[in-house]
């Protein structure tokens, strides 16, 4: 053999090394599955557990007059509640339920009050109540605007009803 041809064949090696190793690696790279369309997912059929049983009912019947149960039972229906949470400046954060049409309470760290509504408007909403929002004398005014009741004003004020604090709000959420 002579040298020319071992250098050809080192070529030739150190080539073909370099594929093998250039392939090895893309072999190893992980591909993306490829996803089913949607009429392929719809044209799959689900398994959904089923039970031969019947299902058995969890309320309870009671078989006596209302008058002997009305004590008893407490329902409430919480339709038409609404819970906001409002930042305000100066600092303060108010988390309000509507309660109906005609009421909020409001919640701060401060305490709570619930207030009624003094007006028909619909923008803005005015509720007043007679107590400071830590239930002392005094008196809270809350003023909410715009559709979903996104800012809110709220004056409140102490025993000392000219120093009334006044707050901006804006909706968290």
């Amino acid at each position: 053999m002579n040298v020319a041809l071992l250098k050809q064949w080192r070529h030739s090696l150190v080539v073909t090394a370099l594929l093998a190793g250039a392939l090895s690696i893309t072999a190893c790279q992980p591909k993306q599955e490829t996803e089913p369309s949607l009429e392929e997912s719809i044209s799959e059929e689900q398994a959904v557990p089923m039970s031969a049983e019947p299902a058995e009912p969890s309320d309870v019947v009671v078989d006596a007059p209302a008058s002997e149960v009305a004590d008893d039972t407490v329902a409430t229906v919480n339709t038409g509640v609404n819970q906001i949470t409002y930042l305000c400046s100066p600092e303060l954060e108010v988390e309000a339920t509507y309660k109906d049409t005609n009421q909020v309470m409001l919640v701060t760290a401060k305490g709570s009050v619930t207030l009624t509504k003094t007006n028909e408007a619909s923008n803005p909403e005015v509720f007043e109540g007679a107590t400071a929002i830590d239930g002392t004398t005094g008196f809270v005014q809350w003023r909410v605007a715009h559709k979903d009741r996104e800012t809110g004003v709220m004056r409140a004020a102490g025993t000392d009803t000219t120093n009334v604090t006044t707050y901006e709000c804006k909706k968290t959420q």
